[in-house]
């Protein structure tokens, strides 16, 4: 740039009124140092004075600070989820592998002492590690094959237990879940093999249930056959026997076609129990 180009703009900036560039100063300045802040949706601003926590959280909304003076850090407290895998012992000394899942945020109005305290790394630094001990202490109270069997009784130990201890750090849990149990190969074959075996326990208890059920049902059946016959018995008499041999004798002649039968008696007279209709 030569000399005259330089010349030029120095006239021309004194053509400038003076009120009018000490005003664009002043927005350069303001705009330069930024003396605003926007807390979104779902977060809080935490007031740094000097790099001093102060008291007061900033709610969602445009804020102003003081430049220089006042620093804003903002702090998610929207409804976060975490994953963690763990690896603990049961009370039988089986391995249990499990995977945790956690929802959980910051308590709003106390989101300058977690930053205060332990800083926006709290996942790292509180949240893991008390998944890890909480697992590994309600697991040491459970035999492995209790932690499937009592899976919801488990899942709750855990979860008030978590919550007692994030609350001292302020962090609220919103829902615990244990995602999946998986134990060693052994064991799991172990198990599988107990179930089977479980299994045909029951179908054979069932099976004798039913030979048992059936045995009494016939036993039954025969007992009432045995009365019958015995009551039967003791109506029978003289009398009785005679009318059903009439009784009989008189089919036979009703059904009788009127054909002398092949068979004869020594007289010659057919076999038709006459004799005895002659007894009435």
């Amino acid at each position: 740039m030569d000399e005259r180009t330089m010349r030029n703009m120095r006239d021309g900036v004194k053509k400038v009124p003076t009120p009018i560039l000490a005003a664009a100063i002043v927005i350069l300045v303001f705009l330069f140092a930024k003396p605003w802040v926007q807390v979104g949706p779902g977060q809080r601003g935490v007031v740094l004075y000097f790099g001093a926590v102060q008291e007061s959280v900033l709610a969602e909304g445009l804020h102003f600070r003081i430049p220089i003076m006042q620093e804003v850090v903002l702090m998610d407290v929207k409804v976060q989820k975490v994953v963690t895998d763990t690896v603990a012992a049961s009370a039988d000394l089986q391995d249990v592998t499990s995977s945790i899942a956690l929802n959980y945020h910051l308590v709003p109005d106390k989101a300058n002492i977690v930053y205060q305290t332990i800083g926006v790394y709290y996942k790292e630094r509180i949240i893991d590690p008390a998944i890890l001990e909480v697992v590994k202490a309600v697991s040491a109270t459970y035999t492995a094959e209790a932690l499937i069997t009592k899976r919801p009784q488990v899942s709750e130990a855990m979860r008030v237990s978590l919550m007692e201890r994030l609350k001292e750090y302020n962090i609220a849990v919103d829902a615990f879940s244990i995602v999946a149990f998986s134990f060693s190969k052994v064991f799991a074959e172990a198990i599988e093999a107990k179930q089977t075996a479980e299994q045909l326990a029951l179908k054979a208890r069932r099976d004798l249930e039913r030979v048992k059920i059936e045995a009494e049902q016939k036993v039954t059946a025969a007992r009432a056959e045995a009365e019958s016959l015995r009551l039967q018995r003791a109506n029978i008499s003289p009398d009785l026997i005679e009318l059903r041999r009439i009784e009989a004798n008189l089919k036979a002649i009703e059904k009788w076609d009127g054909i002398m039968p092949q068979v004869v008696g020594t007289g010659g007279v057919p076999l038709i129990g006459l004799g005895d209709v002659k007894k009435r």
